[in-house]
């Protein structure tokens, strides 16, 4: 919702006069009302009227969204660009291959642990990377230049890569920190109540919710096994400099997390 937000009120949108519609077979009329005055201009369960898009973005759960591909392959124009906005690309990127579908996958980097579009706001996404997994240069198409050009309208920066390249790299800087978090929150549990903001700080992506985690950790289970298992050798080493006393490697690694900490922080400044 964010995303629809963000890109709503860019000045392309505007300039165009698009027409952003959305359909959610969880949502109350309460739901429906609330959406349409965020910005979804209309609000529908026709799938023949939602289908007929220039762009579909699925914002599903992952299985979910691998599981209405079939649907838009018997439902949608052939021309239609379709793309999501999961955490996980390689398997819905090999559906949409074995379907025929012209999909460009998507993954806003930013976001809140708590989901639902209450949590939404058109700000969230302004000079945050969106990450683009185009394996069939899509990108070199007129829609998805202009899918390009939409992000950048609403603030956004855009990054190109294979779904495979995504998943290997958002199993280490995203899936890894999530499941960190949440194993020192149950580690830590009963103490918490005598800990301070930094602790809070860290583990704030324990708040996060096992329906979305629940796809995200099954379509890209491999790749996060990988990260927590070089991780846990990484910890196993500092346990043992620790133990010794072994200051020199300590301060080394101190050093190069402050550097690239500030590294970290003029990415996100720019």
């Amino acid at each position: 919702m964010s995303l629809l937000r963000a890109l709503k009120r860019s000045p392309l949108a505007l300039e165009n006069a698009i027409l952003f519609q959305g359909f959610d077979p969880n949502f109350t009329e309460s739901d429906r009302e609330s959406v349409e005055t965020l910005g979804l201009d209309r609000f529908t369960a026709d799938k023949q009227t939602l289908y007929a898009a220039d762009l579909i973005i699925l914002s599903a759960p992952v299985e979910v969204n691998i599981a209405l591909l079939e649907e838009i392959k018997r439902l949608a124009p052939l021309s239609t660009l379709v793309s999501d906005v999961s955490s996980t690309k390689s398997l819905i990127a090999q559906r949409a291959r074995q379907l025929g579908l012209p999909f460009l996958g998507m993954h806003p980097m930013a976001g809140k642990e708590q989901q639902g579009y209450r949590e939404s706001h058109e700000e969230l996404l302004q000079g945050r990377r969106v990450i683009l997994c185009d394996d069939n240069n899509l990108l070199a198409g007129d829609k998805g230049a202009f899918l390009v050009a939409l992000l950048e309208s609403a603030g956004c920066t855009t990054l190109s890569m294979t779904a495979e390249e995504h998943d290997r790299i958002i199993a280490k800087v995203s899936h890894l920190p999530q499941l960190l978090s949440t194993l020192l929150m149950t580690h830590c549990g009963e103490s918490i109540s005598r800990s301070g903001p930094g602790f809070a700080t860290l583990a704030r992506l324990a708040g996060s919710s096992w329906e979305i985690w629940r796809d995200i950790i099954a379509t890209n289970s491999d790749n996060i096994a990988d990260e927590l298992e070089r991780f846990s050798g990484e910890l196993a080493q500092l346990a043992g400099e620790i133990r010794e006393r072994d200051l020199g490697p300590l301060e080394s690694r101190f050093n190069e997390a402050n550097r690239l900490y500030q590294t970290l922080k003029e990415m996100n400044r720019s």
